[in-house]
């Protein structure tokens, strides 16, 4: 399937929708750019297509990289990209098939995303104000979004049926249409039973519409749009830490391991298909038993 070789259209698709649906940082992103940039114009010199590489094309580069002194972090970060862009286009239907699944990908260990400590927390989903609507709605969102760990595009996509005041838990559907409840918490429900009274019914035409958290004209808001809510309340709240739509998901499984969830538990909460996935989270935990050993152990 052919894009021109130097095209840098199918780059800038997948980096968006890493940001949008991932929530990648600009520094992880610059990264991934920095790498598929690079293998792209390697590929120009050598007549070959961004989707048609040939199949001893990035071995050879890494051979190269290797003589040169790049180190296998390095190389390993590069391949991670290039891996993580060739699925992205075949899910998108952009190439017929992965040209580098028979690359061996080098061991290293996966990085914890950044992530706010509770303090940081409680200072950001106090920052609505919420004797406006807007902010009503606003801070409903940010409790739902940390006590569920949901991801944003999940958020908005929640229409008001999702939500089981009776039972305190939300109807989420994940990445491949996959539905999973998950529980509210106290505090959440708290917040959302508030909104549903006052301040939706006020941003609404037709209440009838099935977005629980309306943007404009009544319809679903999208991603983008309340990103940018979340960075603006993380200023008024004096944060400025790096932030990423996926910050409050990755706080709400830290959080859980630090007050004694195990990784089974937060794997079926956020939806991963595979423990592996959140077995990022493993130092987080082996550090809570670690506190927990030094306390309660005799010899501690």
């Amino acid at each position: 399937m052919g894009e021109r070789g130097d095209d840098s259209r199918p780059i800038d698709a997948f980096l968006d929708a890493l940001w949008l649906d991932q929530g990648a940082s600009e520094h992880t992103l610059s990264a991934y750019r920095h790498d598929l940039t690079a293998w792209q114009a390697r590929l120009v010199e050598r007549d070959a297509g961004l989707f048609e590489p040939g199949a001893e094309a990035l071995p050879e580069w890494l051979d190269e990289r290797r003589r040169a002194g790049y180190q296998l972090r390095s190389n390993a970060r590069l391949l991670s990209s290039l891996r993580r862009f060739y699925r992205w286009a075949l899910a998108e239907e952009l190439c017929d098939a992965d040209p580098l699944v028979e690359v061996r990908l080098p061991r290293v260990h996966a990085r914890l995303p950044d992530s706010l400590d509770e303090a940081e927390v409680e200072r950001l989903l106090e920052a609505p104000d919420i004797d406006a609507p807007l902010g009503l709605r606003d801070r409903a969102m940010l409790e739902l979004l940390y006590a569920c760990g949901l991801r944003v595009s999940e958020l908005v996509g929640l229409r008001q049926d999702s939500i089981n005041l009776r039972q305190g838990v939300v109807r989420v559907l994940g990445k491949g249409d996959k539905e999973r409840l998950v529980p509210m918490g106290e505090e959440a429900q708290r917040w959302i039973e508030r909104y549903l009274r006052g301040g939706r019914g006020q941003l609404m035409d037709d209440i009838r519409q099935a977005p629980l958290f309306p943007g404009r004209r009544d319809g679903f808001m999208t991603r983008q749009t309340f990103w940018y809510r979340i960075k603006h309340y993380a200023r008024l709240a004096g944060i400025d830490k790096p932030l990423s739509p996926h910050t409050l998901r990755h706080a709400f499984a830290t959080h859980l391991l630090n007050h004694g969830a195990n990784l089974r538990v937060v794997q079926l909460l956020l939806g991963h298909s595979d423990l592996s996935t959140t077995q990022i989270y493993t130092h987080v935990a082996q550090a809570r038993l670690e506190a927990l050993h030094a306390e309660h152990h005799p010899r501690g």
